[in-house]
């Protein structure tokens, strides 16, 4: 399983060419606990994405044939950024629901961008069979090793900047974010994963015992709609995830709104989620804790949450 050596390595390795992002402090006045957010949808690209993405390319050798990757928008953005700071071609698959605001991103770092299919594996399908024609390298959207070491560097910063916090809420989709994270915690603080009710594939793996397919659909679904978590992740989601909980539409929706309202921030539907939890009572906190929240992404059309 991806470790805590593996991410302070990955944490050295990209340091050059990833932002730490900052935290902001809420108090005790809005949700009777403190509660302390982790801003990475102020990170390159506008996600955190481009942790595992960098991790990825810098332990890799590039070849000719530059990277590909698959994506529902914010991924593909970070591959292409990552891919342009490191003077290689990049090839970003992601499927036809993708907003055309991530689409317009991922193409302003220069990436070829090839839109189709119905969700994220379909892309993915997509990807491999052009991979094989190219010989690029493809970089997964979270199940490989690099990309769990870099994201992990999340829980790392968070850790280090708020040390004092009890619980963690990390919102869930293929799971790369919320494994490198629990990877880092280890046990050490309470990983809470958090999912759209109509993404719940982290939460339906963990009733199963294993990876199974799951319903994707929702407000969320363009940054958390994986049809599986991976395979890498979900050992590490059974060790140290402490509970899977789903949030409705209305949630997500009113926790953007909320971020914008009270913090000024512009949050994405998956980069709200996590705060939804939270905002909407599935995640009570018990007494004494201290509750930190990933807000994992902002690229939407501000114009849908103001």
């Amino acid at each position: 399983m991806t470790n805590r050596s593996a991410i302070a390595a990955a944490a050295r390795r990209i340091a050059p060419y990833v932002r730490h992002t900052p935290i902001l402090r809420l108090g005790e006045a809005a949700f009777g606990v403190p509660v302390t957010l982790k801003l990475e949808l102020l990170q390159h690209t506008g996600s955190f994405k481009p942790r595992g993405a960098f991790n990825r390319l810098l332990t890799a050798d590039l070849p000719a044939g530059g990277v590909i990757a698959a994506s529902g928008g914010n991924h593909g953005a970070a591959v292409a950024y990552a891919a342009r700071e490191l003077g290689v071609t990049a090839e970003i698959f992601v499927p036809a629901t993708t907003p055309k605001t991530k689409t317009d991103r991922i193409a302003s770092y220069g990436a070829r961008v090839v839109q189709g299919g119905a969700a994220y594996a379909e892309a993915l399908a997509a990807s491999r069979v052009r991979q094989a024609q190219t010989g690029a390298l493809e970089v997964h959207a979270y199940d490989h090793e690099a990309v769990l070491a870099g994201q992990g560097t999340v829980g790392r910063e968070f850790e280090t900047d708020a040390p004092d916090l009890t619980h963690i809420l990390v919102a869930t989709g293929g799971g790369g974010l919320i494994g490198g994270v629990a990877a880092w915690y280890a046990g050490s603080a309470a990983v809470i994963s958090v999912e759209p009710e109509g993404c719940p594939g982290l939460h339906n793996a963990l009733a199963a015992g294993q990876p199974v397919d799951a319903p994707v659909g929702g407000l969320a679904a363009d940054a958390l709609g994986a049809r599986q978590v991976g395979r890498l992740m979900f050992p590490v989601a059974q060790a140290h995830v402490a509970a899977a909980v789903l949030v409705d539409d209305a949630a997500i929706a009113a926790a953007q709104r909320w971020l914008w309202e009270q913090c000024r921030l512009i949050a994405e539907p998956g980069g709200a989620t996590a705060l939804a939890a939270l905002l909407s009572g599935r995640f009570v906190p018990p007494e004494g804790a201290r509750v930190g929240v990933v807000v994992c992404g902002g690229n939407t059309d501000p114009s849908k949450v103001v």
